[in-house]
């Protein structure tokens, strides 16, 4: 799962939701290893100068086309040349956490699409990773949204996928293949090296196009939203903008929707990236959640967009 803090003030509100999440993907939660730099989803309270160059250059958003992970040329119903961010310093992998500066009411609502390559045999027992009342509220409440999804989790849901990726309501995102961590420590995540970090999300890439999937996006989400300088660095000839978020829904592991709807109501703000989640046995109130969060932010203003709305801004 991927859940975060924004801030160290926040910290200890959400350690316990942090902890259960990102247990529930393959491991409990780790202590940060300072010497590293790891950011253990907490990009903007403990990034490195770089890191923060990056994340706060979404004024310099500039147009480009699909990274060669998503394939060279768009296919029919694909996203033409959707934005992406310039690459940080020393050419490492820019990142986008929220659109700064902005003034009209405008937030981005996403949704991780979790699997680890491992949890086929759960798959095979019936436990459900996948959320179609979810994506469903979504269509009808006409909310368009932004699905950071891993290639196990299309690879195991190939119709969802298509379905998804074929509506121009959503784009999808990567969230790497396997769900392993790019850095460590990660909360136990097993760990990628740099060049096998960069064949997972090519691995992903590959899985939404063979799913029939064209809405993708050059875009990814950490695992765990951990990342360093290392991590930026391995993925830099992807082309990719990591994105990562500046409201926890909290929905993870949640038993109370309007906690959930309480807690991210409570945090938009104008340009706002929400992470909450599209798997139904660890996230299994998300949906109900939407639909007080949804027509809620629209009596106060505000307009839902994607991801690539807000980076273009």
């Amino acid at each position: 799962m991927t859940i975060s803090v924004r801030k160290a003030a926040s910290a200890a509100v959400l350690s316990a939701a942090l902890g259960a999440a990102l247990a529930g993907c393959g491991g409990g939660a780790g202590p940060s290893d300072g010497g590293r730099e790891a950011r253990l989803g907490t990009p903007a309270a403990s990034a490195s100068a770089s890191a923060r160059a990056s994340a706060s250059a979404s004024a310099t958003a500039t147009a480009t086309g699909a990274p060669s992970a998503a394939g060279a040329a768009p296919q029919p119903g694909a996203p033409a040349r959707p934005p992406t961010l310039a690459p940080g310093p020393n050419g490492l992998t820019p990142v986008f956490e929220r659109a700064g500066q902005h003034t009209d009411k405008t937030v981005a609502l996403t949704f991780d699409a979790d699997m680890t390559a491992d949890q086929g045999p759960r798959a095979a027992a019936g436990e459900r990773f996948d959320n179609p009342e979810l994506i469903s509220t979504l269509r009808t409440l006409r909310v368009p949204s932004t699905i950071f999804m891993t290639g196990r989790w299309a690879e195991e849901y190939p119709d969802q996928a298509k379905a998804i990726g074929t509506d121009p309501n959503f784009e999808i995102a990567n969230h790497s293949y396997s769900h392993h961590a790019f850095t460590t420590p990660c909360y136990g995540l097993p760990a990628l090296d740099a060049a096998a970090a960069r064949a997972d999300v090519d691995r992903a890439f590959a899985a939404f196009r063979t799913a029939g999937a064209v809405n993708t996006v050059p875009y990814f989400r950490f695992p765990g939203g951990c990342y360093d300088d290392q991590a930026l660095r391995a993925l830099s000839t992807a082309k990719v903008t990591a994105v990562q978020w500046d409201v926890v829904s909290g929905d993870a592991f949640a038993k109370d929707p309007d906690a959930v709807a309480e807690q991210v109501l409570a945090g938009v703000r104008p340009g706002s990236v929400v992470v909450m989640h599209c798997t139904r046995s660890a996230a299994p109130v998300t949906e109900e959640a939407i639909r007080t969060i949804v027509p809620e932010l629209r009596k106060r203003g505000y307009r839902f967009v994607k991801v690539s709305e807000l980076i273009g801004k």
